[in-house]
């Protein structure tokens, strides 16, 4: 089954077709992340799954325009397995939140954070990047990373094809005009790069949610004008993506513009099981989106209220 997939917005993309493959099962595991960039706790990703209310479905989107060459292979299109929730109840389109994880984790290891956003009313999806990950075969490999601004706009196409397409469980589920990203750690730096750098700006993005990002090494200008809300997210005591880095990239966003910060926390407990900081993290990202995709009037009242906890987390508004 083909898709079209035009990535719309990305300097010097060409016109690509998407193919959906079978529905594989979500990638998730233990095992041991690289010690200098995410200290994975083993099992964290074992309870993955969707509760109730929400459904969850795992798809292939595979970009035949782009190539990905793994250890002793010949190089390959690139497959984006993608986990895809959304509440099993909705009836007309939703906003579209795509989320890019960390280094040397997968998506399952953030799946309380993906479902918490499928239940307050969203389509979430959620590629396995296809070097980066904890399974990539010959190890997780950081030097793929500037491949995966343009995978997250491939996944968003890939997505909104499906939605706009008859007979499948995505057909009329996504509003195409309400699209937000998210990522953690790398997957930060990559949702900040589509959301903001002149080399991958997809302008389909309405609202993005940096967790513990940074701006990828020797890319290009960042916020040009017309360029999406931010929420950046960053705890104070994170020592692999440290704070000064969120501070950089949040000075030189253009208004409106948040900071949430994590007081005492670290680079990725926050995220996926750490309490509250998770809770604080969920509710002020879900308060962030539907004030910006949904157009919800208390969205801002929310995020203050949520965003600051004394001794937890303290919000900084610039509007």
């Amino acid at each position: 089954m083909l898709l079209p997939a035009a990535l719309a917005g990305c300097a010097g993309a060409q016109p690509q077709a998407a193919t959906l493959a079978s529905t594989t099962p979500v990638t998730k595991g233990r095992g041991h992340a690289h010690p200098e960039r995410v200290h994975a706790h083993p099992g964290r990703a074992a309870a993955a799954g969707a509760p109730a209310g929400v459904t969850e479905r795992t798809l292939t989107f595979v970009d035949t325009s782009r190539r990905v060459r793994f250890p002793h292979r010949a190089p390959e299109p690139r497959r984006l397995v993608t986990v895809i929730r959304y509440p099993a109840a909705a009836t007309g389109p939703l906003p579209l939140v795509v989320f890019a994880h960390g280094f040397a984790v997968t998506p399952a290891y953030y799946f309380r954070l993906l479902n918490a956003w499928a239940a307050a009313g969203y389509v979430v999806a959620a590629p396995v990047f296809p070097l980066e990950n904890l399974h990539a075969p010959g190890g997780s490999d950081e030097s793929d990373l500037i491949n995966q601004p343009r995978d997250m706009s491939f996944v968003i196409t890939s997505m909104l094809a499906l939605a706009g397409a008859r007979g499948n469980a995505l057909s009329g589920r996504i509003d195409p005009k309400e699209i937000g990203l998210s990522g953690q750690s790398d997957g930060g730096e990559t949702a900040l790069a589509v959301a903001y750098d002149r080399f991958f700006l997809d302008p389909r993005v309405r609202a993005a949610a940096i967790l513990s990002g940074a701006q990828i090494p020797g890319a290009g200008l960042y916020f040009p004008r017309g360029t999406p809300p931010l929420l950046a997210v960053q705890g104070t005591a994170d020592v692999i993506n440290q704070p000064r880095f969120t501070y950089a990239f949040f000075a030189r966003a253009r208004r409106p513009k948040y900071l949430l910060r994590l007081l005492g926390a670290g680079h990725l407990p926050p995220y996926t099981d750490e309490q509250p900081q998770l809770s604080i993290v969920g509710r002020v990202t879900t308060a962030f989106f539907n004030l910006y995709l949904k157009h919800t009037a208390a969205g801002l009242a929310r995020m203050r209220a949520t965003g600051n906890v004394v001794g937890r987390a303290a919000l900084t508004v610039d509007r």
